[in-house]
């Protein structure tokens, strides 16, 4: 019980280091400026953002 809420914590943390990562990757200068004229934005963004938000929803799983 005690390695699946170390597991759970590890994985919250990793998870907010990685969305946080992906958001400052989405909010750059050089994304800002690719968005603008070209409407894309770097899939290291949604990568980040989208592998952070399961990473700590899987994380809270454990903690129950």
């Amino acid at each position: 019980i005690m390695n699946n809420k170390i597991i759970g914590v590890t994985l919250i943390i990793a998870g907010l280091i990685a969305a946080v990562w992906g958001y400052n990757i989405y909010d750059s200068a050089s994304s800002q400026v690719t968005r603008a004229l070209n409407g894309d934005t770097p899939m290291e963004a949604w990568v980040g953002m989208a592998g952070g938000v399961v990473g700590v929803l899987i994380g809270i799983t454990r903690l129950k």
